[in-house]
């Protein structure tokens, strides 16, 4: 299994560097930090007295490798979930916060675990997540990867902006549903035909 860093040694990679779409809610982003995350954590990096889109600009990635294992992976708690389970939803939480969270915890719920659906990792979702990974954690691992992808779906379905990331302009998987099948058993990912079946009622 990997470490917490290499996954989000991994994120970085994959999140690339600084990008500023008008169509994405989380804004301007630079290896997946974004510039309200910069500003709630008060990084101040070109020390102009505020934090801005030029310390966004200037963040390295080792800065952002740090950030998300102290702020997205350790203080919500990820390390208390099964192995299996970690870097599917550290992924997720870098890329939807505590949506990452209630995601799992709406598909504990579905299996029988009486747990708030609230987007925070305390005692009921930590032993819920346990029971369920047992006996073999693959598979509820790979039952939240089609969770993520099912919650991308819907989204798109209610944001004809968002469908750009879910879609390709050529008819393919865009970066969310590869990103989503990236933790899932080859077995589980749509194939094109299905893909295409499932996005065909948007213009």
């Amino acid at each position: 299994m990997q470490s917490a860093r290499q996954i989000a040694e991994d994120i970085v990679a994959r999140e690339g560097g600084f990008v500023d779409d008008p169509d994405d809610p989380g804004g301007a982003t630079k290896y997946g930090v974004t510039l309200a995350t910069l500003r709630r954590l008060g990084m101040d990096l070109d020390g102009d007295g505020r934090v801005g889109v030029a310390d966004l600009r200037r963040l390295d990635r080792a800065q952002a490798v740090d950030i998300f294992l102290r702020h997205f992976f350790r203080r919500p708690g990820l390390d208390g979930l099964p192995e299996a389970l970690q870097a599917p939803v550290f992924d997720m939480y870098v890329n939807a916060g505590a949506n990452a969270v209630r995601i799992l915890q709406r598909l504990l719920r579905e299996m029988g675990h009486d747990l708030a659906v609230d987007g925070v990792i305390g005692p009921q979702t930590r032993a819920a997540a346990r029971d369920a990974a047992r006996p073999d954690p693959i598979v509820l691992r790979d039952a939240y990867g089609v969770a993520r992808r099912n919650y991308y779906f819907r989204l798109a379905d209610l944001r004809p902006a968002s469908r750009k990331y879910v879609r390709t302009r050529s008819g393919g998987k865009g970066g969310w549903i590869r990103r989503a099948e990236a933790f899932l058993s080859p077995r589980y990912h749509m194939s094109d035909e299905e893909f295409r079946e499932r996005t065909a009622g948007w213009a």
